[in-house]
Order: C-alpha cells, then structure tokens, then sequence
C-alpha cells in the first residue's frame, strides 16, 4: 500500500474510535429516561460522482536514462585514469589505459607469425608450381597463413582494448579503481551515463499497483534536494518480473527535463525522488469527505444517510483511495444523493437526524 493510502486508512481508523467514544457518549447522554428517538444535530452534503485514476505513489532514485559500466577487454595493471567522478567528457575522450608492455609483446608476437606465414605461404606457392610438394602441402601453408591473420587482427583489437574511450558526451558517475590496481577482463573501471537519452527515476512498485499501470502514463515527480518544485515524465518501461528479493517491479520514469543544481549543471545519479504516477485507466468513484467516513477497517466503512421516515441511515461502503480530505467510494452508495458530514459519529440506527440549518 503506498504512502497516501496508508495516511488515508490511518485517518478512516481515527474518525471510527471517534465514532464509538462519541456514540456511547451520546447513548448516555440526554437519553436516560427517555424511551423515545434521540435528536441528533448534522449537516449533510452532495455526493460528487466522477471519473478518476487511482495515483500510485512511490520512492525511486534519479539516473542517467543510459549507465554504461566500461572495462578493459584484456587484463592487466592499470596505468592511468584519466577523468574523476562528476566529471563531464565528450565523445571519444580517453578515460583510462592499461600498462603496453604486456599487451605489446603479445601484439608484436602475432604480427611476426603473420610475417612467418606469409613468407611460408610464398615459398610454398613457388614450390607447388615446380610440383616439388602437393596440392595438400600447399593448402596447409594457405590455412596456417589464414589462421595467423586471424591472431594478428585479435591482438589488434586488443590492444586497441586497453584504452577506455568515452562512447559519447557524458558524465562519469562513479570510479571504481585507480592506476596501479592489476584488473581482470571485463572488470568494471567506470561507470558512464551518456547525454543524449535524458534522465530517469526508477522505482519499486508493488505488484496490487503495477498492474493499473501502463507505458505511457502521466507522472510527477519532486526532490527533497529542490523543495517546491515538480517535474513532470512519463512511464516508459515497466519490468516484465518482480525483482528478486524485493517483490517489487522496477518503473521506469523518463522525465521531460534534466533535473539541474543553480549552476546549471544536471545531476545524473542519485537522487531521492517521490513520484506520483497517474494511471491513463479512469473507474467511475463518488467522492465523500472523510469526515463523513466511520468504522473504517482497511478498504470498508460506513456512512449515514437521512432516511425517508426522518430516522439515520447506515451504509456500508467500500473505499478506493484517499486524497487528502476526500474519499473514492466504489460501491455501497448507488442511488444516494446526500450523506450525513457533521454529527455522523453521533449516529445510531435509532437516532433521528436534525439537519442544521448551516
């Protein structure tokens, strides 16, 4: 249950001790010897009937729509770092390299096998056109030759490996070793969030909510860190599976501008966000207050009404969501113009309602 239902389901459970403190007192009150019908002074008020989208409310982390973690290729003891954290880089901006002597040799070593082979390859050739060796001879010679290209081109792109090269304009979010440090291939040595995608929130949402939501949906999102302000995004990807652990399904939020610190610089990581996320599928609620709301329990509670003979009228209703001093009711007032709003937790089956005149 997210933050807002829960506040909501905190106050129906206030207003119903209200309502049994306030009932017994008014049993004993005014009452004792008298065996007729206890007057009761309430105010009532239209039921609004609308169409809305339940909001889901939840907790995510700001992010660079892409986060790319670089690493070397090849293994090997790291010679610099070029960038720090936070640090803004353009496109094809070296990063960090491994120590050359290492991957040197190796690609000097494929390249003099390459040069090996092809001198191989041309005496063979001259050989099997003076048939002094076969035609298998000859194929050999051509495949060894093939296979020490294959190892040249590797060794190339290896070394070419050893240098991390910013893969666009970007920023470098954290630094996860320093020069000096032996690394494994494939190790991660910074992690990088590109420019032009804009910027994210994901967050958690349980699995009763996720499934009102859809790509698209309309969010708004506030910052501690920038009091006062909203941005607005939409739903761009929902996780097809929970997450382990958590149980909950990542929402990912594409927000329509960067989020910015007064010099003008976008923060890309790390934020703690607040989002409001408004489903694009309405249902058909009447709004109450929710002070006309008593014994509530969870998703029920009641509310009266003035009956036709003047005597109160309880109704058992059942609650969608609570947005601030209002309540979604889904059912239990089909037909019901008018609830009782002031003087509901003085009711009982056998009061007789008079309506003030305010």
């Amino acid at each position: 249950m997210n933050s807002g239902t829960k506040r909501g389901w905190v106050a129906v459970a206030l207003f119903a001790g209200v309502a049994l403190l306030a009932a017994g007192c008014g049993r004993s009150h005014g009452n004792a010897g008298s065996a007729g019908p206890r007057e009761v002074a309430v105010r009532t008020a239209a039921v609004e009937s609308a169409q809305v989208s339940r909001p889901v409310l939840a907790t995510g982390v700001l992010a660079g729509k892409e986060e790319v973690p670089l690493a070397f290729k090849v293994g090997g003891v790291i010679a610099r770092i070029d960038v720090e954290e936070g640090q803004a880089v353009r496109a094809g901006q070296r990063m960090a390299a491994l120590e050359l002597p290492e991957i040197g040799a190796m690609l000097a070593k494929a390249n003099a096998g390459l040069a090996k082979a092809d001198r191989d390859l041309a005496r063979a050739k001259a050989l099997y056109a003076d048939s002094v060796i076969t035609r298998e001879l000859f194929d050999n010679a051509q495949t060894a030759r093939d296979m020490a290209q294959s190892d040249a081109h590797a060794a190339r792109f290896n070394a070419g490996t050893a240098t991390i090269l910013a893969p666009g304009a970007g920023t470098v979010l954290r630094r996860l070793a320093e020069p000096g440090q032996t690394v494994g291939p494939g190790a991660p040595i910074l992690v990088f969030s590109g420019a032009g995608l804009g910027q994210v929130v994901r967050a958690g949402i349980a699995d009763r909510d996720v499934v009102h939501l859809s790509v698209g949906d309309a969010a708004a999102v506030t910052f501690d860190a920038f009091p006062g302000r909203t941005w607005a995004g939409r739903v761009t990807r929902i996780g097809a599976a929970a997450a382990p652990g958590a149980g909950t399904y990542e929402v990912e939020v594409r927000l329509s501008e960067s989020v910015r610190v007064a010099e003008g610089a976008a923060l890309a990581s790390g934020l703690v966000a607040d989002v409001t996320l408004t489903p694009a599928h309405a249902q058909r609620v009447k709004w109450v207050p929710v002070a006309a709301l008593v014994e509530g329990d969870g998703e029920h509670a009641g509310v009266w009404t003035l009956g036709p003979d003047g005597r109160a009228v309880r109704h058992a209703v059942r609650l969608a969501f609570i947005d601030g001093d209002r309540a979604a009711v889904t059912a239990g007032l089909e037909g019901v113009g008018r609830i009782v709003v002031e003087g509901a937790p003085f009711l009982t089956e056998d009061s007789r309602p008079r309506e003030s005149a305010r």
